[in-house]
This record gives C-alpha cells, structure tokens and sequence, in this order.
C-alpha cells in the first residue's frame, strides 16, 4: 500500500466492499446471519465522513482511511442490530432485520461479534499506535451508555428536553463524532483543527438524530425503508414527544396511565408543533456545525462532500 493512494470515489468503493468482504466471509456458523446484513446497504455517511475528513490536498486519500471507515461502518451496524432488538424493529433499511428473521438470541451474538469484528479491523491500520489519540474504546463505551440511557427512560413521560439531548449526543452523536476525528487523524496533527472537526461530527450526529426522530410524524415505512410510527409504542420517547407533553399535561398524565393512543399522539403531535420545535433544535446544530466547518477553511472536494453530509442530515427526506 503506497500512502496516498486513492482518490475518494475509489477508497469508498473500497470501503463497501471491505464491509461486505467482512461480512461474507464471517466464519461459517455465523455467516447465515452476517450475510444477510449485505442485502440493504445503507448511505455510508460515517465512511464518506471519514474518507473526506482523511482527504489531503491534493484529493488522495491514504489507505488507513479506508481501515478506519470500513471499521466504523461494522460499529454502525452492530448498533443498529443492536437497536432492532431493543425496538423490536422489524424493517430496517427496507429489509425484514437480522431480529425478526432469525430471532432476538440470534441477533444479540452477531451483533456482538460485528463490534469485534469492528475492533479487529482497526488493528490492520500500518501503525496504530499512532492513533491512539482517537481512543475508539472510550466512544464505544459512550455509544453503549447513550443506548442504556435510553432505555432506561422508556416510558418517562417527564424525559426533559436537556436529559434526551444527552442521551442522543452518546447514542448517535458519538460515532459521528469519532467518524470525522479518525478520518481527521490521517492527515492532521493540529490540536485546534482536529477539536474543530470533533465538534462538525458532533453537531452532524445530533442533527441527524433530531431529523431521524421526525420521520414517525413525517413519512410512512415505504419512504423510510424502516418501521415508522413505533417509537412510542416501544416506549421510546424522542423530542417532538417530550415537547407536545410539556405543552399539553393533560396528554402526558393520560400516557401515564396508559390511556393515551398512538393515533391520539400522532395528532397531538403534529398539533402542537413538536415536530416543527424539534426541526429548530436541529437547526441550532446546523448552525454551530456551518461555523465549524467555515472555521476549518476547506476547499473543493473536501468541503462539498463534507457540507453535503451535513445538509443531508439537516433536511433529511424533506429535501
């Protein structure tokens, strides 16, 4: 491998076939269940972020890049098998989920083997040693944390609005984050730049974390390509929730008691303006992450995928 060997089109070819090559060639008692994650590729977000955060000057890209990408595209998923367990999701990406095709106790161990999987991939970078600034082990214990926080709250219907924001700065924000500062690590040394792209995938993580929790009261499963409408029935209480029940108590004491419909909060929802509310929050995070990404003063490629990245996760479907 020479250093600065690929453009960014080709090292993210890379990447998805490194996810897939994985993912295939899982030893065979596991494979059944790796394999069928390759029918529903997602965006890749996190890669695209890494590969363009790695983006030297002259547009190449060195190849631990694509090391750390694929190795954070793994995490990705274990979390999200992870996540379909705890919600009981049955689509995900347009595809039945590795729970609901093979079992709770199935999902759990591969899910499990994916995050090693993850970890053991970061171990082929030439010199590790020199990121261990990035401590992927301390952002793994915060995604894990984040998920805990969350369904610890199941169903706490007094969830404040600063309390979620936690909860989904270590649930998704975390990995967004540690996405920009690997990528950033193969091609910068300084502490200021490497602080500032920190925050970009910060705020991009929170963004889309606030975006995704308006997909139940904007779109259907069809346009989603996953279960919408389900949050609340799995006791998964998200921001517009939080901000229709602190708006209308009479609502929140009738969830309470377990008297308050979907139906009844898909409405009450929309009513309120919770939707509406939460798309602002996000907006603050647009803004704190356009500073950040002005600060940086990137240019051509580099820039476009990178605000590219930050617009899909700010307008979402909507755009």
């Amino acid at each position: 491998m020479t250093d600065l060997s690929m453009k960014f089109d080709t090292a993210f070819e890379k990447v998805k076939q490194e996810v897939d090559g994985i993912l295939l060639s899982a030893p065979l008692l596991i494979r059944q269940y790796t394999s069928h994650l390759t029918l529903s590729h997602g965006k890749f977000a996190r890669a695209r972020a890494v590969l363009a955060c790695a983006m030297a000057e002259e547009g190449y890209i060195h190849t631990d890049a694509i090391i750390f990408a694929a190795a954070i595209e793994m995490l990705h998923l274990a979390t999200l098998v992870h996540d379909d367990i705890m919600d009981d999701a049955d689509l995900r990406r347009g595809v039945e989920t590795l729970q609901k095709k093979f079992g709770k106790r199935k999902a759990v161990i591969c899910g499990d083997y994916l995050l090693a999987a993850a970890l053991r991939k970061l171990q082929e970078a030439d010199n590790p040693d020199k990121y261990r600034e990035m401590n992927t082990f301390a952002y793994v214990e915060q995604i894990c944390m984040g998920e805990l926080r969350q369904s610890v709250n199941n169903r706490n219907y007094s969830l404040s609005m600063l309390r979620y924001l936690s909860i989904i700065n270590g649930k998704t924000a975390a990995l967004f984050e540690a996405s920009y500062f690997a990528g950033a690590l193969v091609c910068e040394n300084d502490e200021k730049r490497l602080r500032l792209y920190r925050k970009l995938g910060k705020y991009t993580g929170m963004i889309f974390q606030l975006t995704d929790d308006c997909i139940d009261y904007e779109t259907d499963e069809k346009t989603a390509l996953k279960s919408v409408q389900s949050d609340y029935e799995q006791g998964v209480i998200t921001l517009p929730v939080i901000y229709t029940f602190q708006n209308e108590p009479a609502l929140c004491s009738r969830a309470k008691l377990g008297k308050l419909s979907t139906g009844e909060l898909l409405a009450a929802v929309k009513k309120s303006g919770g939707v509406v509310f939460t798309h602002q929050i996000a907006g603050r995070y647009y803004e704190k992450a356009k500073k950040a990404l002005n600060d940086l003063g990137l240019s051509g490629q580099k820039a476009d995928i990178l605000k590219e990245l930050l617009d899909k996760s700010y307008y979402g479907l909507r755009k």
